[in-house]
């Protein structure tokens, strides 16, 4: 596997030239961008660029580039491989409900003979990322790793954009499948929250929008916790998310808000809320932040960067971290990214960028999950 990463840069245009060896049937070009990039014209350049190879990415929150954190409109990995081979599929999501159905006909369209992975880029918006996931996963051969994550728009939970073969789309989903025997590929997340205050009941959700609490209007009690920060929702809630345990005692997974209705008093979440689970308060601190991302990348890395060293293969490593995360740490996010690449073989590139969900695998799990407020990697390489 060979590895060429460039940025497109506000102002004075792409930072190298363009790898134009590397384009190939079994190239991936993962980009990742501002929402205002679909009508810049950046992308009909890297399509003209890499007219055989598969590219897709999405809208973001924040990318990574060169080790660092950057708002750029396009920050892009090359990938590409000498022993494996890809196949891309995409579709477009028609509303909430049709999210499961999107995964499901997504897998449909990968061949099962040989699959070894999947990566998928969804809509961050419009879209249940729960229910996405499930559809794919479960249409997949069992235990088939599933990860990647939801578009992002800033704070702003407005408008964004996924890349399928280079061409963007506002509500759909694209996902490619990597086959081959020599592949190894490795998935790490961890969040750092901790839970607060109160265990309260679902009383009444419908897929991923959470109506009451307890009986009460979902809205009026969380923003009774929020108080003065009441007055910058969404953007706020991505600082206090909720925990989700359907089981006591059991495993709680994190959860995002989306959006509000103000007349409606709910919340729509990034996942599925289901009746009768238990959700508290969730909060975190820079330290721990950054202490997850660092076990997210000890995770994924496994035995697999001890082989890359001893080979001397490089690694395309690809974390996506949850835009509540940055927003808490501030100017300290380059932390977290930090952690993520110093444990990387020479010669390795880090892609990736900050979103509204998170897909990855549990660490011992195989599939895929969504995720909020974590950071996930995912490490490939090639031997």
């Amino acid at each position: 596997m060979r590895l060429a990463q460039l940025q497109y840069l506000e102002g004075t245009g792409w930072d190298a030239p363009f790898p134009g060896d590397l384009d190939g049937a079994a190239t991936l070009v993962l980009a990742f961008g501002q929402r205002h990039t679909v009508d810049d014209g950046v992308l009909g350049e890297l399509r003209a660029a890499f007219p055989v190879s598969v590219i897709i990415g999405c809208s973001s929150a924040g990318e990574v580039a060169h080790g660092q954190i950057v708002d750029q409109p396009l920050s892009v990995v090359v990938a590409a491989f000498e022993r494996s081979a890809l196949r891309c599929t995409s579709t477009l999501i028609d509303g909430v409900d049709d999210s499961y159905g999107a995964g499901a006909r997504l897998a449909a369209a990968l061949p099962s003979p040989g699959l070894r992975a999947v990566l998928i880029y969804a809509s961050g918006v419009g879209v249940n990322g729960a229910a996405l996931v499930n559809g794919l996963a479960e249409h997949l051969p069992p235990g088939t790793p599933v990860s990647g994550g939801l578009a992002g728009d800033g704070d702003r939970f407005d408008r964004t954009w996924v890349l399928a073969d280079g061409l963007a789309m506002e509500l759909g989903v694209t996902a490619v499948g990597l086959y081959g025997e020599g592949l190894e590929i490795g998935h790490g997340c961890d969040g750092g929250w901790q839970d607060f205050g109160p265990e309260r009941t679902v009383t009444r959700a419908d897929a991923n929008v959470l109506h009451e609490l307890d009986g009460k209007p979902a809205l009026a009690l969380y923003k009774d916790y929020l108080g003065e920060l009441a007055d910058q929702l969404p953007g706020s809630a991505l600082l206090f998310p909720l925990s989700i345990r359907t089981v006591p005692d059991g495993r709680a997974v994190v959860r995002t808000i989306l959006g509000i209705d103000e007349a409606d008093q709910s919340m729509t979440f990034a996942g599925e809320i289901p009746m009768g689970a238990t959700a508290r308060l969730m909060r975190t601190n820079i330290d721990r932040l950054a202490m997850s991302a660092e076990s997210a990348a000890r995770q994924a890395l496994g035995t697999i960067g001890d082989r890359a060293r001893s080979t001397g293969h490089p690694v395309l490593a690809i974390s996506v971290s949850c835009v509540g995360r940055r927003l808490v740490m501030g100017e300290r996010t380059d932390e977290e990214v930090e952690a993520v690449t110093q444990g990387l073989p020479p010669g390795s590139v880090l892609a990736g960028f900050y979103s509204y969900g998170e897909i990855s695998p549990q660490v011992g799990c195989a599939g895929g999950e969504l995720h909020n407020q974590t950071m996930t990697v995912t490490v490939i390489s090639e031997n």
